[in-house]
């Protein structure tokens, strides 16, 4: 094995970046070479590259512009800035974080019962540990996500929860924050190829719990729908099991019944236009299983503006209860992921790692374990 094998990879591309900065003599605002002309010259992943630059520019050897590219940063910066130690947990932040007593918490939104009650839950455990929360609204869009973050590090948290927009072009700011040592957790996605703690319910396992069912029934023709603008990884491991629990039933997979990547923004008083509807009345599929709850209700809706009955036509399992934050007045079938759980485990193992417990020395995954909960959505599947 030669010396430069037992190198990390993204040690291996900071080090070619100062070369050929050395050599050329590169000036202030020159470009460096691309993210893809690093992926194909070291023949490794974006997320390998992006830990390269990411590091590069804590130095402030560099500087990134989104969607421009990275330059050689000014050198008076890079004079006065002396190189980052390796931080611990919450280093980072200072002694003044340290004594906040504050936990930021970023979401995409609070516009259903399972943004409601996750935040119950993470509420209820740092109020338990004489902490308070702040809360910021990414809106799904990356660049707020970013702000986000910087504000409330700003602000003094001493931790982060992120429920993290989840695109091709990870968020630099949590990359950031994996290099320094800052204390944070992830929620219900992870960002592949970067290990850190995260909390989810087990999507997989849910979808499994929902064919089953709807299987035992009589149910053959089931489809699966999300109208999230992007193919999450929450999306994209949920349609995996998706297909995984019908193959093991001997069943043909349809990818029509994979209905993904739409949109329900215009109004339900006139859904005749919307390819669901269309869909749902022409009666291609017996029940439907929705990833997320908001959607179940449209399905729901839909189907009785299509006059078809639920569970007599159609039959609906969504994940998710979307109608009640109190479980026993829900009428509908779904899966429960237990998000008040998932935000105690969060919130707790956050602590965790601010307080540097032997626990959180390296990083976890921790998946809840999801249960179907039977309603009125769901029946015996009877001829047309």
């Amino acid at each position: 094995m030669s010396a430069n094998e037992r190198v990390p990879l993204y040690q291996q591309i900071q080090d070619y970046i100062r070369d050929i900065i050395a050599v050329e003599e590169m000036k202030s605002g020159d470009r460096i070479p691309t993210e893809k002309e690093l992926m194909e010259r070291f023949q490794v992943s974006k997320i390998t590259v992006a830990n390269a630059l990411t590091g590069l520019a804590n130095e402030q050897l560099i500087t990134r512009v989104p969607g421009k590219g990275s330059f050689v940063a000014d050198k008076g910066a890079r004079q006065g800035a002396s190189a980052p130690a390796a931080a611990s947990p919450g280093q980072e932040s200072g002694e003044r974080a340290a004594r906040s007593g504050m936990i930021g918490l970023v979401m995409p939104s609070i516009d259903d019962y399972f943004a409601i009650r996750l935040i119950e839950g993470i509420r209820q455990a740092l109020e338990a540990e004489g902490y308070r929360s702040v809360i910021m609204l990414s809106g799904g869009e990356l660049e707020k996500e970013k702000a986000a973050i910087k504000e409330l590090k700003s602000l003094g948290a001493e931790g982060l929860l992120i429920f993290p927009v989840d695109e091709e072009n990870y968020n630099e700011e949590i990359l950031s924050m994996k290099l320094g040592g800052f204390p944070f957790v992830l929620i219900d996605r992870h960002l592949p190829g970067v290990e850190t703690h995260f909390i989810a319910s087990d999507g997989k396992q849910g979808i499994r719990l929902a064919i089953d069912h709807l299987w035992e029934l009589g149910h053959r023709e089931i489809a699966i729908c999300s109208d999230s603008p992007l193919q999450t990884v929450t999306v994209q491991e949920r349609i995996e099991g998706y297909i995984a629990a019908l193959k093991d039933k001997g069943a043909l997979i349809n990818p029509a019944h994979m209905i993904t990547g739409f949109e329900l923004a215009r109004s339900l008083k006139r859904p005749e236009g919307h390819p669901l509807f269309r869909y749902i009345r022409n009666r291609m599929a017996t029940a439907y299983i929705s990833l997320n709850g908001r959607l179940g209700v449209h399905i729901y809706q839909m189907a009785r503006q299509a006059g078809l009955d639920v569970p007599g036509d159609v039959s609906i399992v969504s994940f998710d209860d979307p109608t009640s934050i109190v479980e026993e007045f829900s009428i509908f079938t779904h899966i429960n992921q237990f998000e008040r759980e998932m935000g105690v485990k969060a919130a707790g193992k956050l602590l965790e790692v601010i307080r540097g417990e032997r626990s959180a020395r390296s990083f976890a995954k921790s998946l809840i374990e999801p249960q179907l909960v039977v309603r009125q959505t769901s029946g015996p599947i009877r001829p047309r």
